[in-house]
């Protein structure tokens, strides 16, 4: 196989040149290309030796699965078994099952008891001699040292991976027009190739400032805060995931697909992940970003010169990727979304997802008329729209469209219990949604004033939540 420098769509022949392979070819790769990680081997022997290993959560995972450990993201599990490189078998306060491994990262540290360990301290505290953990570095240094050193390690093993999926799968997939089209590979792929260029130039900032000699010494968080605008980026790769992955399954039900995405593998002396797994990459590096930083923090004094800026730099990436699980947790209620408008019963317009992403709230109000008459409707607040229902006098489930109010283009105002002047009757827990520029008024009461303030609440961080979005 040709090495890393070279175009990985060719093979070196037994004449020294080079060649381009068909789709053909490219299924019939030899599996001698396969270099399997060996992290799981690692993990078992470790395990095996006695030690206790600890993983931190990246997100949260929610199961109804009772076969599977639920958890929190940053949430502690001891690892009990780690021979299969999907599923683990591990431990937290609440039970002992199997989870995801995807959905972790092994501590640095592993001799160091995390704070909320809970019932796992208790048990290591009541360990008869705990003669298989890893001796206690005494020295913050050396400790420093450690999450420097992993940080530089996994930032390029992650450029691999990067390099990887654009030279062993794009390339390819791109030379292939009758099996792929421009959008699929648009859907499936992202904007990874303009992550990858990021990277690359971030690697290389983040190199300078490693100190070899000592790496306690170094003095990387000003690299964070140099590239911090430039992880945004990773916004719309974590966007498309969903989309993406759904393109890949559908692809990946047809025999000749799992093998030419196999072939690619092989041919670039990949390591033994799936290509789903390649492209879960990023959205797992943006997210352990912060967890490194934290660490590092936690051993960086704050006498040490590097120290406000990796303070600094842990904010913005935990920022980041705070936005970022945003954006993924709305883009998960987009089914949902659909769903409740497929079961609205004479719908018009434009549907809910041309415009809105998320329902941030919902519940009964009373819509008064100019003409004084009230009306009892079923509200959903989304961003931007605010959709009113009715419902059906015998099947209290089933709901009428009714119409739709423009967001974008009111002033939620609070009004006083009393006379409306504008309405000229008596209303009580009212408020209004008044079009400065077309004089257009709805007024809404609301049962109990409570529910009028959820309203109020709820209409203001509508309004901040399409402002963030014009912001980024």
């Amino acid at each position: 196989a040709t090495d890393g420098g070279t175009d990985s769509s060719a093979l070196v022949n037994d004449n020294g040149s080079e060649e381009d392979y068909s789709y053909e070819e490219l299924c019939q790769a030899s599996p001698r290309y396969l270099q399997p990680g060996g992290e799981q081997l690692a993990i078992n022997e470790l395990i095996s030796d006695g030690s206790i290993v600890y993983a931190e959560a990246l997100w949260d995972h929610v199961t109804m699965d009772d076969q599977e450990l639920a958890f929190k993201a940053g949430d502690v599990i001891r690892v009990l078994e780690a021979s299969n490189k999907d599923w683990w078998w591990g431990r937290n306060e609440d039970k002992e099952s199997w989870f995801p491994a995807s959905f972790v990262r092994l501590r640095v540290n592993q001799e160091e008891l995390p704070e909320n360990s809970g019932s796992i301290q208790n048990e290591e505290q009541d360990a008869e001699t705990g003669k298989h953990r890893h001796k206690i570095a005494e020295n913050k240094d050396q400790m420093r040292t450690n999450v420097i050193q992993e940080i530089m390690n996994t930032e390029r093993v992650y450029i691999k991976h990067l390099k990887d999926i654009c030279e062993g799968y794009i390339r390819q997939c791109r030379k292939h027009t009758g099996m792929f089209t421009a959008a699929q590979l648009n859907t499936i792929f992202g904007n990874i190739e303009d992550i990858y260029k990021f990277q690359r130039k971030f690697l290389k900032d983040l190199e300078k400032q490693y100190n070899k000699e000592e790496p306690h010494l170094s003095e990387i968080g000003s690299c964070f805060l140099q590239h911090q605008e430039g992880f945004a980026i990773y916004s719309e790769y974590c966007n498309n995931h969903p989309s993406a992955c759904i393109e890949l399954a559908n692809l990946m039900k047809h025999g000749k697909y799992r093998h030419f995405f196999e072939a690619c593998r092989l041919l670039q002396q990949m390591i033994d992940i799936a290509i789903d797994g390649f492209l879960l990459t990023p959205v797992q590096k943006i997210c352990k970003y912060p967890l490194q930083l934290a660490e590092l923090l936690k051993y960086t004094t704050q006498e040490h010169s590097d120290y406000n800026d990796i303070k600094a730099a842990y904010e913005a990436m935990k920022n980041v990727a705070c936005l970022i699980n945003e954006r993924k947790r709305r883009l998960e209620s987009i089914d949902k979304i659909a769903c409740w408008q497929v079961s609205i019963v004479g719908w018009e317009g434009q549907d809910v997802l041309a415009r809105s992403s998320e329902l941030i709230h919902s519940g009964e109000l009373i819509k008064i008329s100019k003409q004084g008459k009230s009306q009892q409707r079923t509200f959903f607040l989304f961003d931007h729209q605010l959709v009113f229902c009715k419902k059906d006098l015998l099947r209290r489930d089933m709901l009428y469209y009714k119409g739709r109010i423009d967001m974008d283009e009111m002033e939620v105002v609070d009004t006083e219990d009393g006379k409306d002047k504008d309405f000229n009757i008596n209303v009580k827990n009212a408020f209004k949604a008044v079009n400065n520029a077309t004089e257009e008024v709805h007024l809404f009461c609301a049962k109990k004033p409570e529910d009028k303030k959820r309203w109020l609440e709820a209409c203001a961080n509508e309004r901040r939540r399409v402002q963030e979005d014009k912001e980024m």
